[in-house]
This record gives C-alpha cells, sequence and structure tokens, in this order.
C-alpha cells in the first residue's frame, strides 16, 4: 500500500481544515481512497467526488454555495411583544427527514426557515452567551460581545434588551402572543425567557453565521443575525 499527503482543491467544499488529505493506494490500477476529509461538505452537506492528479486530489463538482449562506426571514409580531429565548421547542420546532444534515451550513439555513414559516425566528448559535442588543430606532443585532483590555464588554449594557441563555446553542424570537395561542404557557418561562417591548410590525432577520469567513472566535463583537422592522 501506498500512501501520500496530498494537497486537497476543494473546489469550494468545506472539507478539511488542514487542507491537506491522505490518499492511500491499496492497488497500482485502482483510485486511491481519501482520508482527513469529511464525508459530505460542511456547507452544502453533499459527499465530494474525487478527481486525482499527480500533486493534488481534486472535487469534482463545485459547491453550490462557495460564500456561504446567508438566510433572511421575516417574522410577524404583531402584539409588540417579542418573547426572546435560546429555545421555544416544542411550540416551534421543524422537521428535519436527515437529522445529519443540521451540521451542514444548509441544513442550518432550512430549520430557519422552517421555523420561520411557523412564526419563529431561529438561529444556530455556539455556547457563548448572546443578547439582543438595539442599535437604532428599528434595528437591532444578535451577537455576542467581547470583553475588551479593561474587561469591559464590546457592546453597551445599556443597549442589551435580552440576555440568551445559549445552553442549548441557539436563539428563538417570537410574537409572544403568537407563542401563547400555539399553546405556550407563560408559567414556564424562567430567567432565560425574556418578552421584550418592540414596535408592532414586521421584523426581518438576517442570520450572519452561515456565511463564509464568519469568525466565531473573533476578538470583536460576533454578530449572528442583524435584525430590522420593516
Amino acid at each position: 500500500m501506498t500512501i501520500k499527503r496530498m494537497p486537497l482543491e476543494a473546489n469550494g467544499h468545506v472539507l478539511s481544515r488542514s487542507g491537506e488529505v491522505e490518499a492511500k493506494w491499496l492497488f497500482d490500477d485502482m483510485d486511491p481512497m481519501v482520508s482527513g476529509a469529511d464525508y459530505f461538505c460542511r456547507v452544502c452537506n453533499q459527499p465530494p467526488a474525487y478527481r486525482f492528479t499527480d500533486d493534488a486530489v481534486h472535487v469534482v463538482e463545485p459547491c453550490p454555495y462557495p460564500d456561504g449562506i446567508t438566510t433572511t426571514i421575516t417574522i410577524a409580531v404583531p402584539s409588540g411583544k417579542l418573547l426572546v429565548s435560546d429555545s421555544l421547542h416544542p411550540v416551534f420546532t421543524w422537521v428535519d427527514a436527515d437529522p445529519m444534515s443540521y451540521e451542514s451550513t444548509l441544513g442550518k439555513a432550512q430549520a430557519i426557515r422552517q421555523m420561520a414559516d411557523a412564526g419563529c425566528a431561529f438561529g444556530p448559535a455556539d455556547n457563548c452567551g448572546l443578547g439582543l442588543y438595539r442599535t437604532g430606532p428599528d434595528t437591532y443585532i444578535i451577537a455576542s460581545p467581547r470583553p475588551d483590555e479593561d474587561d469591559e464588554p464590546s457592546l453597551p449594557e445599556s443597549d442589551c434588551l435580552a440576555r440568551i441563555c445559549t445552553d442549548l446553542w441557539a436563539y428563538s424570537c417570537a410574537d409572544f402572543e403568537l407563542w401563547k395561542a400555539r399553546g405556550g404557557d407563560p408559567a414556564t418561562l424562567d430567567w432565560t425567557d425574556t418578552v421584550v417591548d418592540v414596535p408592532p410590525g414586521e421584523y426581518r432577520f438576517v442570520y450572519r453565521a452561515g456565511e463564509r469567513g464568519f469568525d466565531r472566535d473573533s476578538a470583536d463583537t460576533v454578530v449572528f443575525a442583524h435584525v430590522e422592522r420593516v
């Protein structure tokens, strides 16, 4: 058996953090096996087909989302009361035919759209501690502030309308009255849930964490979503 470390030309897919794979030739007249790469692209959730040259391993088909996915949804908040939480399950949920697809950017985007169809602005996040912050009269962000050298947060505390516990690695926002109408019980709310008074209307959520280049480990404020009343 011949084993060779080779660069991976991923054609826009996200398959290997190192950018290299091992090609293993069991027989000289057969294509090698590839190890050191994911079985599915972490963006489009498709398995790669490989082409081999002397100096690299190439993915044949390009990723359909080379820039990642920006997911934009809109929910109605006619009551002017926005319920902000990490999870509003089981009142709002989604159905995933392939549980593994949620590990991909595309799977997360599909979950976000399903939740929006039910009236919930949902977004996967890290266990990083999020907040809903006001940035203008009708604009907000869902973000994780970072401390500066004096241990002061990068976003003013006075602009924080709701803190979001991210033990479940997500945020969820919905009209409070819609949540109750779908069976939500206010008696079950606790310190991780906040009802925020906002101007009634339609709210657009632009989810950024699926974009290529999104840096969860940035030393600056990490913005998971921009929110705007439209």
